[in-house]
């Protein structure tokens, strides 16, 4: 019997993940957690800060777990205003995981890693998986930590802990959260409620995308692949689609022609400007088959289709 637990599963990417693996899996086998209460929540959720040991021990004791997506994290722009709870949140929240998944001889364990692994130095174009890593936040400095951390506790343990070096991922389920690439959420919102959008990044800064769609697939193949076929311990590079704010304005504009964009670049310009323009995910390609389906166009469509559903259903409402 599966029984996941999904830790920051109100986030972003956790809260599609959680419908996702409860269709796949049944609602009952799957229990959501996040620091607080999700009171529309549809199956079983807990309350759980994954910095305390005793109360992610007792969870996964309580409800026989054999599978944790350990999601939470505070991601790059957010974590450059206070590096050092960024540092102590996310990797004594991992180390929490790690530790009790050993003592619980857990079957398998997601950990979510980013291209902002990558520093100034790494390739721009098609950057190799094995590439040295030395990032310039330290949300990249804390999941090159956990990359080390999951291979070693797969050496040591053979706790089978699998990963992703996630490009930005982009969703119509929720708001922007807080990273360098959430631009590319914010601009739909923008456009479908027909206001000018305002970019903190230079109009021609390209970095890698993917939909959320490929993002939720890519994660529960990984997690599915037979253990034999995973050669990558540390993460595994993930492709979807590159472009930039303009590429992405321009694609928008097929849709909406009057839709208009100012550059206003802060501090997260920095940060992009160290990252990948695109990656080399052959390693994932030859283990387990990953493929992504969705192109800049496919994606703007469905994004602003979304959208304005959303926003119809919410004026209808008020």
């Amino acid at each position: 019997m599966i029984k996941i637990l999904i830790i920051g599963a109100s986030g972003q990417l956790g809260s599609v993940l959680t419908q996702k693996l409860q269709e796949k899996y049944g609602v009952e086998n799957i229990i959501a957690s996040d620091l607080r209460m999700n009171p529309s929540f549809n199956g079983c959720f807990e309350v759980l800060d994954a910095t305390d040991f005793d109360a992610l021990k007792e969870i996964v004791i309580k409800f026989g777990i054999t599978q944790i997506y350990h999601l939470a994290a505070i991601l790059s722009a957010n974590g450059e205003k206070a590096p050092l709870s960024t540092w102590d949140i996310n990797m004594k929240s991992l180390f929490n995981v790690l530790e009790v998944s050993r003592l619980t001889n857990m079957e398998k364990v997601f950990f979510p890693s980013s291209i902002a692994v990558y520093g100034n130095d790494a390739p721009k174009i098609q950057t190799p998986q094995d590439y040295v890593l030395a990032p310039s936040t330290v949300y990249g400095i804390s999941k090159v930590a956990g990359e080390n951390w999951a291979k070693y506790y797969y050496e040591k343990y053979g706790l089978d802990i699998r990963s992703i070096r996630y490009p930005g991922v982009i969703g119509h389920q929720s708001l922007p959260g807080g990273g360098t690439t959430d631009y590319a959420i914010d601009i739909f919102h923008k456009a479908v409620k027909n206001e000018v959008f305002e970019c903190f990044l230079e109009s021609t800064s390209v970095l890698p995308m993917i939909y959320m769609d490929d993002t939720i697939r890519a994660t529960i193949e990984l997690m599915e692949a037979p253990k034999e076929n995973i050669t990558v311990r540390t993460s595994y590079n993930l492709s979807g689609m590159s472009f930039s704010p303009e590429e992405l304005t321009k694609s928008i504009q097929k849709i909406y022609p009057e839709f208009k964009i100012v550059y206003k670049p802060d501090f997260r310009q920095k940060i992009a400007e160290s990252w990948p323009s695109s990656i080399d995910d052959s390693a994932a390609r030859a283990d387990w088959n990953w493929k992504p389906q969705f192109d800049i166009d496919a994606m703007t469509s469905i994004m602003i289709e979304e959208l304005k559903l959303k926003y119809t259903a919410e004026l209808n409402i008020n």
